[in-house]
């Protein structure tokens, strides 16, 4: 049986998919987490075979959740479900390690099967996700998008700085290009304009 880890806030939805992963012949879910951080701390204890995670969830997201998951035990598989399939939010969880990445619409028995395969070693990233990313025109670097991610959390420039280990000059020169690059008046705008266009 390939134990399952699932995480999301939503508790009807949670329960429900955790109902039908059980009806399964080859899957259980082993525990149920309500958000990111508890879903890090179950992980340690049941060292599941996968993690599947919701990409929207206070606090922690689903990419936080995975990045702490995978710190401890880089060969954990973990799937993320989401809503919006962004492609900036794609490229951050593949660069963290992430095995399947799904919509929330997803049919269960595509589900089912996407366990077993990153269970087994490969990766699964839906086709309209795949495509979205592949079509993605974002000019703005990797660290332009790491600082606007962090502005739109409320972060300063300082706290930003502190968070990349980066000088705050280095911080506020990604910012500028950023605001260049989008046409915006202020770090604040460009990081609604990268949002807005599924960068982030």
């Amino acid at each position: 049986m390939i134990r399952v880890l699932l995480a999301d806030d939503e508790t009807l939805l949670r329960r429900s998919i955790a109902a039908l992963l059980d009806l399964s012949d080859t899957i259980t879910v082993v525990a149920q987490a309500a958000d990111g951080a508890e879903a890090v701390a179950l992980a340690a204890l049941h060292e599941p075979d996968v993690v599947l995670l919701d990409l929207e969830m206070p606090g922690m997201d689903g990419i936080d959740a995975a990045i702490a998951i995978l710190g401890r035990r880089p060969d954990q598989a973990v799937v993320l479900l989401t809503r919006h399939g962004r492609p900036g939010v794609l490229r951050r969880a593949l660069r963290a390690g992430v095995r399947g990445f799904l919509p929330k619409s997803v049919d269960p028995d595509e589900l089912e099967r996407v366990i077993v395969q990153v269970h087994d070693g490969r990766r699964y990233i839906d086709a309209d996700i795949s495509a979205s990313a592949m079509m993605d025109d974002c000019p703005l670097t990797e660290r332009e998008l790491d600082t606007l991610r962090l502005t739109t959390d409320g972060f300063s420039v300082r706290e930003i700085s502190a968070r990349l280990h980066l000088a705050s000059g280095t911080v506020r020169n990604y910012l500028s290009s950023a605001m260049q690059k989008t046409g915006s008046s202020s770090r604040h705008a460009a990081a609604r304009v990268a949002r807005e266009r599924g960068w982030l």
